[in-house]
Order: C-alpha cells, then structure tokens, then sequence
C-alpha cells in the first residue's frame, strides 16, 4: 500500500471515530457517564420534578452516586430529564436528608414505613438508620404507655385470663349500690383503693396485666389471677349495722394488696415454662422465683406466701 493511500485511510478512520464519539455523546447512556461533569441534574420521580446538583447526589455512597458517576445506567426523556420510576412523594425527604445530614420525620407510622421503604430503595444508608432510629423512639414510647383494659362481660374476662401469659390484677369497682348507705369514710377509702391501683399499674407495668371490672355486686374487691386461675382475693367491703340499717363499710387493706401484688409475681413466667413450670420455680427457692431485680424484701414476701397458694 502506498504512502498516500495509508494516510487517507487513517484519516477516513480518524473520520468516522469524531462521527460515531458525537453521536454516542448525544445518548442517554453517554448523558448517564458524564453526569459527574455536569452541575446540575434533572430528575423525574414519578412525575415529580426535582432539580438538584450531582455535588447532592454523591453525598452518601448510595443508588443515587452510582448513578452519578456511570456505575448504574439510567434513562433519560427527550428533554434530558432523568426517569426514576418511584413515588415522588417523599423525595423532597431524602434530597433534604442528603443536603442537610438530618431531616424532619413524620410522626404517623405508616409514612414512616414508606419513609424507609424509599430509603432502602435508594440506598441512603444515614437515612436508613434515621428512620430506624425513630421507630425504637416511638416504640419505646408506646411500651411506656399503661393500658387498662375494662371488663364488659363475664365472657371477656374468661378469656382475657386464661389468654393471658402475665399474671392479671383485677379491681372490681361497682359504685351501684346508693352511697348514702356507706359508712362515714367508705368514700375515702374507695378512693384510696384505686389510687393504689393507678400506683400498682404504674409500678408494674409490663408485667403484671391489671384490669377494671364494673360488673358484679361487690363494690371494692381485688382478685389475683396466675396461670388463668384465680390464687388470692382481696374484698374491701362488709356489711355493718347501725341504728335502724345496715351500711356498707369499704375498707383499705393497702399491706395486703400489694402482699398479693408481689406474690402474684411468681407466676410472672410459668406459662413459658411448659408444664410443671411452678415447680421448677419452687426448687429454685423464693429469690430466683421472682427473677432479677426484685429486692430482698419482695422475695421473703413472695416465699412465704407461696406454700399458702399450693
């Protein structure tokens, strides 16, 4: 070949290499590579428009700097918009997030869930445990709440006690009888009893299931229920005559409520211990029967009253 005809045909070569470069330069997938380039970037997340910078995007080692910087492919429209086929709704959240390094969450916990749901999408990892962080804050919260359930019926409170895995303190507080006929410190008495409760719900929260009952004749009285059956009750009221009638006489046993209270304590975790579980309690002696944090004083209660309930 001659002098000439290699250099023409470098040239025509050099040629079609400029025209093919310009064309791939015009691709999306080109658009895609030379976005770390480029300043600003525009992006269409399921038809909400965005308009950012690649400096926002790179960072946290995410989706979103891969796609940055070539590593994953994404498509564009004609007008250059890049097409992100996710709910628009919280993107603005994990722009801010990338920005800002912190970012208000919402309180409601299914946008929430969402929330996290398009921070693992994203691969936004700080996002990701801001979202986690938040639900144990809000979990933690809610086990912090007492719930007291109230008793409607007879067969509701069947089931109750014998579904539930914790032991259950009860109050029967029935105020139907005509409080005329109560002695003259029935009233403060009542009232002391369910301060009691409030104090004993507070105290024993999470472990102990205590319940409201307004059914039933009896006025004040307290049950103690262990593995679905009752073990001790305590009732705060009796009849006493006085000149022409009798009257009802609520009483405040409060040592003895909370004897009951701490001694229901033993059957705290026999359901999860299969059957014969008490007994395996009773060999362990009345200290580890209560378990870890109960003191000296709470386990020689326990002890001594557990004979009582065999």
């Amino acid at each position: 070949m001659s002098a000439e005809a290699s250099v023409g045909s470098s040239a025509a070569d050099s040629a079609q290499s400029t025209i093919s470069q310009h064309v791939f330069q015009n691709s999306g997938e080109f658009r895609n590579q030379g976005l770390l380039g480029s300043k600003y970037v525009k992006l269409n997340v399921g038809g909400s428009l965005h308009y950012t910078t690649v400096q926002t995007l790179s960072k946290e080692d995410s989706l979103l700097r891969r796609m940055c910087n070539g590593i994953t492919e994404v498509t564009t429209d004609s007008e250059g918009w890049i097409i992100l086929d996710r709910s628009g709704r919280y993107f603005d959240l994990v722009l801010n997030f990338l920005r800002d390094g912190s970012v208000p969450l919402p309180e409601d916990r299914r946008e929430l869930d969402e929330v996290l749901k398009e921070a693992q999408y994203y691969q936004v990892q700080g996002l990701i445990q801001h979202c986690l962080g938040a639900m144990q804050k809000q979990k933690d919260v809610l086990e912090t709440v007492c719930r007291i359930p109230m008793i409607t019926s007879a067969k509701e409170e069947q089931r109750m006690i014998a579904t539930c895995r914790k032991p259950v303190v009860k109050l029967q507080n029935n105020r139907g009888n005509n409080k005329y006929s109560y002695t003259s410190n029935s009233d403060d008495n009542l009232l002391k009893n369910i301060e009691l409760f409030d104090k004993l719900v507070l105290r024993f929260n999470g472990r102990v299931l205590f319940v409201k009952d307004v059914l039933g004749d009896e006025i004040c009285c307290w049950s103690f229920y262990g593995e679905g059956r009752k073990i001790a009750e305590v009732c705060c009221t009796s009849i006493v005559y006085a000149t022409e009638k009798k009257q009802t006489k609520v009483e405040f046993p409060e040592a003895r409520i909370f004897e009951e209270t701490l001694n229901i304590l033993i059957y705290e975790n026999s359901r999860g211990l299969g059957p014969g579980g008490l007994h395996l309690l009773d060999s362990r002696g009345a200290g580890s029967s209560l378990g870890a944090g109960h003191s000296e004083e709470e386990g020689a209660v326990g002890g001594d009253r557990r004979a009582n309930h065999r």
